[in-house]
């Protein structure tokens, strides 16, 4: 009957820094508090509403001055998505970090290191498809996110987020290659971040050839995935929403 009363020095109100920790992490990854509910949905709403903004902004301008019309709210808010790898880190979204960090560090070093670096490469008709084509698919996404938060996501933006993507992904893909590419002569012919790759024995124009050669099949694996998710995602829309008809 005492096998769980515990004896202690210290006050009723004392608690350990671990247990402060345990607390948090348990608070976090408690199944979908409203806190946490709030929260997801006001960062994917913020984050919806600002990438809905870099469309509008690049579509009112000439196709080779994307950049220079959403660049920087573009790096701003691909920056701040580090959030999400935080997310899955903790446990309050189901992605785990592995994947949304694989996303996150490809698409930054993308905009910061090498588009926001070079200005030859800021005016490519290639960098304005690539961006029109995040831009599109982080409408869909994140204001699905917003709504499955408040359980209230329609099917046909489900529908749309596992479908979308099949077209808009490669679509970025191609541009995001074929402007690191371009960029290959630049970055060797100035001999980019040569201090912080002084210490390696190798520089960021290797560097740069051996991420094009395996990012298409780092992108493959995440695509094959989102393959896997549409078939579970859809499969159980299809059923809610079949019910809800039949109501």
């Amino acid at each position: 009957k005492m096998l769980f009363r515990f004896q202690t020095s210290k006050p009723s109100y004392f608690i350990s820094p671990v247990g402060q920790i345990k607390g948090v992490i348990y608070f976090f990854s408690s199944e979908m508090s409203p806190f946490v509910k709030s929260y997801l949905f006001a960062y994917n709403f913020l984050q919806a509403s600002a990438w809905t903004i870099s469309l509008l902004s690049i579509l009112n301008k000439t196709v080779n001055v994307a950049y220079s019309s959403a660049g920087y709210l573009i790096s701003v808010m691909q920056t701040a998505s580090f959030l999400e790898v935080l997310h899955g880190a903790i446990g309050i979204v189901p992605s785990g970090f592995l994947s949304p960090l694989m996303q996150w560090s490809g698409r930054t070093h993308f905009i910061l290191a090498i588009v926001g670096q070079i200005k030859e490469v800021q005016e490519s008709p290639w960098l304005s498809i690539t961006l029109v084509a995040w831009c599109i698919g982080e409408m869909i996404r994140y204001p699905h996110y917003a709504l499955t938060c408040l359980g209230t996501c329609p099917y046909w933006l489900t529908y749309l987020r596992y479908t979308g993507f099949i077209m808009i992904y490669p679509t970025g893909l191609m541009g995001e290659l074929l402007i690191m590419y371009k960029a290959l002569p630049l970055v060797k012919e100035r001999n980019l971040y040569a201090n912080f790759f002084s210490v390696f024995p190798f520089t960021y124009y290797d560097f740069l050839w051996a991420v094009l050669l395996v990012y298409p099949f780092l992108w493959m694996k995440l695509y094959l995935q989102l393959f896997k998710q549409r078939k579970s995602k859809l499969g159980k829309a299809d059923k809610h929403h079949g019910k809800r008809k039949r109501r």
